[in-house]
């Protein structure tokens, strides 16, 4: 009698729209079904179950989705007429604002779920055998409590960086934004469930944490006594942990940068000295209107308190033009303060409306033609400023995480502090330490470096890592 061999493997395939979390939620469901049979595919022609984790932030991000979904029908109909099939699923923020109206306009979907429902993914997909599923409820139950942890494998494969969702939701209700009716209100992970999880990773091989939340920095999670606990001293408890050499998080609110985090970035030298600081615009005026609850000389105060605690470190901001009723004299605020913080980089963007959000029914919503003009001329002074900070590290000497083979022979890349690409000659086996690079000359994508002398690593490498479990 021969031996019964298990079922094949069947394949999933996730294409990730958005943000940073959104491309941890699709790590997550990965983890969540790779119990189940499923391994991650590159080719989506090879898929049993597609997922569009999708983002609901800019205008037209439902068109998108629904032009990703006709493509997908034709793959559906090729599929079937060679007798096989697949199964279709739209997931995020689109799915959580508008899964009745997806499952309406492309009954190709079998499954709409919520950024609050993808632990429940197993589930959902035995249920979509028996007819379409709609999920978008805010569920009780914690989600990350119900999520696997991914297999050692499967994290080194991932890299040597890795994020980390540690708060979900926003109580802030900015104008222009979707996220509290996407994401929810503010919710933070338990401390000792965040530790958890960044020791499984660093165990795993990676070296770099972002911490990930639509609102970071009013993380205020319970520690085992049940005390509340901010990000500050989360940051200092995650520094604790061995195998980690570099800290960051994203995004952040100016209102709720507490001197416990500034002074964690004073005194923590693995929080690298690299802030992502949205301020929107430099208006008051607009500022009211997008009900930021801060204003152009808070949010002054807030930068200088952070530079004054670490001279070194550089700031990354937020932008949109052509918020209803954006003046010349307006826009020209936002000019201004972009030259006196002096950001190295950052997102610009024209206001686009939001269904459901208060700025979408404003009066003097802004023309087009303005709105991109506008949006040219702001990215000339950022892309100005970028390069004259790139340029400024020309000559220094800068601590850069080696994570890959580089572009050219005998080459190797990676990551400065300050999130910059660095290319520079050197041996493969320092892919996984953190070398002392000289920066000798800034490209308009990119810094080129020499290593100055080769710090040998005291721990194993990911490229020994990757060895170890080949």
């Amino acid at each position: 009698m021969k031996p019964k061999l298990p079922p094949a493997a069947k394949k999933l395939f996730i294409k990730t729209y958005g943000c940073q979390m959104n491309v941890y939620d699709s790590d997550r469901m990965a983890d969540a079904l790779a119990p189940h049979g499923y391994e991650p595919t590159a080719d989506i022609g090879d898929a049993d179950l597609v997922v569009l984790n999708t983002c609901h932030i800019r205008e037209k991000a439902s068109e998108k989705v629904f032009s990703e979904l006709g493509r997908l029908k034709e793959l559906r109909d090729e599929r079937r007429t060679g007798g096989e099939d697949i199964m279709i699923g739209v997931a995020g923020c689109v799915a959580q604002a508008e899964g009745e109206e997806i499952v309406r306009r492309s009954p190709v979907v079998d499954l709409v779920f919520g950024p609050q429902s993808y632990h429940r993914l197993p589930e959902l997909i035995a249920r979509a055998g028996q007819g379409t599923v709609i999920d978008t409820e805010f569920p009780e139950e914690d989600k990350f409590e119900h999520l696997p942890a991914a297999a050692r494998e499967v994290t080194i494969k991932r890299g040597l960086t890795a994020f980390l969702t540690v708060q979900e939701g926003c109580d802030k209700f900015c104008s222009f934004c979707v996220v509290p009716y996407t994401r929810g209100a503010e919710v933070s992970r338990p401390v000792e469930q965040v530790l958890a999880e960044a020791r499984g990773l660093l165990a795993a091989g990676v070296m770099e944490l972002t911490l990930l939340g639509q609102n970071v920095n009013a993380y205020h999670g319970l520690d085992a006594r049940g005390r509340s606990v901010g990000l500050g001293e989360l940051c200092f408890r995650l520094a604790e942990i061995p195998g980690l050499e570099r800290l960051r998080y994203t995004t952040s609110h100016p209102l709720d940068m507490t001197d416990e985090l500034i002074e964690a970035h004073r005194d923590l030298e693995k929080l690298m000295p690299y802030l992502h600081l949205p301020v929107q615009s430099g208006s008051d005026r607009i500022l009211r209107a997008m009900r930021r609850r801060h204003t152009r000389a808070t949010y002054m105060n807030v930068t200088k308190r952070i530079l004054n605690a670490r001279s070194d470190l550089a700031l990354s901001g937020d932008f949109i033009v052509g918020f209803p009723g954006e003046t010349e004299a307006d826009f020209a605020e936002t000019l201004s303060i972009a030259a006196e913080v002096g950001y190295a980089s950052a997102f610009t963007f024209k206001y686009s409306t939001r269904p459901g959000t208060p700025g979408a029914t404003m009066d003097d919503q802004v023309p087009e033609a303005i709105k991109s003009e506008r949006l040219a001329r702001l990215n000339d002074q950022i892309m100005s400023q970028t390069r004259a900070f790139a340029k400024s590290c020309e000559g220094r000497v800068l601590p850069v995480l080696i994570e890959k083979h580089g572009r050219n022979s005998g080459q190797v890349g990676g990551r400065s502090p300050y999130l910059q690409a660095v290319h520079m000659e050197g041996p493969e086996r320092l892919i996984g330490t953190i070398q002392p690079v000289e920066i000798v000359k800034a490209g308009n994508n990119s810094l080129l470096g020499k290593i100055v002398t080769i710090a040998e690593p005291n721990s194993v490498s990911l490229l020994e890592s990757h060895a170890s479990v080949a």
